[in-house]
């Protein structure tokens, strides 16, 4: 049997030592997570993400008493970006988190279904997009949803090959 290592890099720093772009779009998921509807859980979660047209989309979780029929933040704002601009890929997506009204102190990570969103809109422009998870004790950069979805299941995984 062989052993398959997977290896990822991902970058930690503070807000101040992003780029300009990307400083500002953590601070529009940071304002984004004002607009969350979360009254089950108090967690409010706001994305934002940048088009390579420089258009910013932003997005809020969205609770339904009936728990499976809500949206994450990362999902609203990727579904409103391909149904307003579907000819632009996404550059990056940021993803900020509060507790109870609290910013998280550690960065929080999309969840599985949102994995696989980002991971299908990755493929489909070709693109890899840059994901900034943020907390108030930093920010991990992740150079492709690839990096968040290793062995991920993606149109070309229903190829039959010989």
């Amino acid at each position: 049997m062989k052993t398959l290592e997977l290896k990822i890099e991902i970058g930690f720093c503070s807000v101040d030592e992003l780029k300009e772009a990307d400083r500002e779009l953590v601070e529009a998921a940071r304002q984004a997570t004002a607009n969350s509807y979360s009254p089950y859980s108090h967690f409010s979660v706001g994305a934002a993400l940048r088009l390579s047209d420089g258009e910013i989309i932003i997005g809020a979780n969205q609770e339904n008493a009936a728990f499976p029929s809500g949206l994450c933040a990362e999902r609203t704002a990727m579904f409103a970006a391909q149904a307003q601009c579907p000819s632009q890929s996404v550059v990056a997506l940021a993803i900020a988190a509060k507790n109870n009204g609290v910013p998280t102190a550690r960065p929080v990570a999309p969840c599985g279904a949102c994995r696989q969103s980002l991971i299908e809109i990755e493929e489909r422009y070709k693109r890899p997009m840059k994901v900034l998870l943020c907390g108030t004790e930093g920010v991990y950069i992740v150079n492709s949803v690839k990096d968040l979805l290793p062995l991920s299941f993606i149109g070309d995984s229903m190829i039959e090959t010989l």
